[in-house]
């Protein structure tokens, strides 16, 4: 049976185990001794319903790729071996309330009933709910009117969005959003219009319940701080502005050659891009440029008569959250209601934004875009030479248990093994103490901890450096988009050829787990589907598929977060680490 990997957290390190169904907890303790140097004897290995015992067989565990036990223990030489009592008992999950567990790292989160065609609103709440930001901002949120009887019953549309993500927070079972629902057909009564055939609520489209909700949380959520552009002109002290709001510089000219006219320049915010699409659009960014330069007609004073005009506008101001909407439904007069486009327009996972901005955010983007880049090559780099050396390690072990195989190849395996070892000592930078070795002469090399360190070294040299080319102008603006690209974490699909029927289901990229300290651990790239109240996990795979031609899901919001940099506190972290 092939051995599982797993991760074992000892004192705030992870270590990676290769762990045998087919073994015993004494030898799992004996592999994770090799590590840890804590003798088997001294480990607490925290399974569910106790701990590892030496005789309890691994394949009891059903473990998992990438599970993660917890070892308590210290070698016996180490002044600090006395093994504390937890301060707090552990408590496993049958142990737990509902709404114990729903907050529980790795918890399956809460999806949302349909109530009768409300699917549209389902996709775009739980999408929203995918920004924390929104969510601590809800927290501190006051009604401005009262409910009739506490949690749940509040009429303001804001309000009953804060008591519906608590309610949800408590749950992992499909959670029904009637007190908002019906706060949003009071605030907005096109929510509220009947289905054709008479039963029921119609099917809306989720881009308009997203673009509503938006432009209420801008009137009611206030908040302390503010928020300002490059530019000057985005300023406000509530949460869609200091998040989402975005803006445009833009010069409107005349088509017609023989019109007088000066070009018109002037400013917008706007709180989505628009991707148009054409017969000829196949990617996101065609989509983008196609909006981001529209002909309007409108009457020319010049003229005396009406005339096509180019409106050309890019981005000033790039918010931490930027929604893409395919603008993928249009009226037929023909058939006298909303059909789609089908056309395939794919769309990237990491979205480079500088290409849509102004020239002078460009200058301030462009090195900052550039050297992250650089910065990550070298992170992947120093990761790639891990695995090398763990992988070499392990063949180097493997070599030494075949001490049963013939005598021929054993000394074949250890040629193999010299020749990749002396390749993997040229590939992180090991040099000889000096030209070419004589007969009899001694080689120097580093040590993989000097190699280590010198890496980590640079490294933090580059992130500082990064820090250093950010503008004034760009740092003073802390929640927009400082280094202009961005990455994927929701899509909302829609499945069918109209707007007024069909299905809609959202998309939502999993974050990391919290640790006890307050840590993130990193994310392991899987998203969570929400088709109403079924919530299951799928692969990145699945997303990407998520282009449409045809009638299948296709995405129609995009929700894009800033790639930010590396926090002051993490540099300071990695200082203190080298020291």
């Amino acid at each position: 049976m092939a051995s599982i990997p797993v991760i074992v957290k000892h004192q705030g390190t992870k270590y990676e185990v290769d762990l045998d169904p087919e073994a015993t907890g004494e030898e799992f303790k004996y592999q994770v001794y090799s590590l840890t140097n804590v003798e088997p004897e001294r480990q607490k290995i925290l399974i569910k319903g106790g701990q590892l015992k030496d005789d309890t067989p691994l394949s009891s565990l059903k473990a998992k790729a990438g599970q993660q036990f917890m070892m308590m223990g210290t070698p016996s030489g180490d002044p600090a071996s006395q093994v504390d009592r937890p301060a707090q008992k552990i408590r496993f999950l049958e142990d737990m309330t509902e709404a114990e567990a729903a907050q529980v790292s790795g918890a399956t989160p809460a999806g949302l009933q349909n109530l009768g065609n409300t699917c549209y609103l389902n996709s775009a709440l739980q999408t929203l709910r995918s920004m924390p930001e929104l969510s601590e901002a809800l927290d501190s949120y006051k009604d401005s009117e009262f409910g009739l009887s506490g949690l749940g019953s509040s009429t303001d549309l804001t309000g009953s969005l804060r008591d519906l993500y608590k309610q949800m927070g408590e749950t992992q079972q499909g959670f029904p959003p009637l007190v908002f629902l019906n706060a949003l057909r009071q605030s907005y009564p096109q929510f509220s219009q009947k289905a054709k055939d008479g039963h029921g609520y119609a099917q809306q489209d989720a881009e308009e319940a997203w673009s509503s909700i938006v432009q209420m949380l801008r009137q009611k959520l206030q908040q302390d701080g503010s928020s300002s552009s490059s530019s000057g002109n985005v300023r406000g002290n509530n949460w869609v502005d200091k998040f989402m709001a975005g803006q445009t510089e833009s010069v409107m000219t005349c088509d017609e050659s023989s019109a007088t006219e000066e070009p018109v320049k002037g400013s917008d915010v706007f709180f989505k891009l628009d991707c148009n699409i054409r017969g000829d659009t196949n990617h996101l960014r065609e989509g983008v440029n196609i909006a981001l330069n529209e002909t309007i007609e409108k009457r020319s004073e010049s003229l005396g008569r009406e005339a096509t005009y180019t409106k050309s506008s890019r981005i000033s101001r790039l918010p931490k959250y930027m929604p893409v909407h395919f603008v993928r439904f249009f009226w037929r007069k023909d058939t006298q209601k909303k059909a789609k486009i089908m056309r395939k327009v794919t769309f990237p996972m990491e979205l480079d934004a500088v290409e849509f901005c102004t020239d002078e955010l460009k200058k301030q983007l462009i090195p900052i875009r550039d050297r992250i880049r650089e910065v990550r090559k070298e992170e992947e780099d120093v990761e790639r030479a891990k695995k090398r050396q763990k992988r070499m390690k392990k063949e180097h072990d493997d070599l030494a248990g075949s001490a049963s195989e013939p005598l021929e190849k054993r000394k074949e395996k250890e040629k193999d093994t010299e020749t990749q070892s002396s390749k993997q000592k040229k590939d992180v930078g090991m040099s000889a103490s000096g030209g070419d070795t004589e007969m009899g002469g001694t080689e120097s090399y580093k040590t993989d901890a000097e190699i280590e360190r010198e890496r980590a070294e640079k490294i933090l040299a580059m992130r500082k450096d990064l820090l250093a080319q950010v503008s004034p102008t760009l740092a003073a603006d802390e929640s927009a988009n400082q280094t202009g690209l961005y990455e994927l974490r929701a899509v909302i699909t829609h499945q069918g050829s109209s707007a007024d029927s069909g299905h809609y289901t959202s998309y939502i990229k999993k974050t990391g787990r919290k640790n006890i300290d307050g840590s993130i651990e990193e994310e392991d790239g899987k998203w969570w589907w929400f088709n109403d109240d079924k919530v299951s996990e799928v692969e990145a795979d699945k997303v990407e598929t998520l282009s449409g031609g045809g009638e299948s899901h296709s995405a129609l919001i995009l929700l894009y977060k800033a790639v930010e940099l590396p926090s002051k506190k993490s540099i300071e972290d990695a200082e203190k680490a080298l020291a």
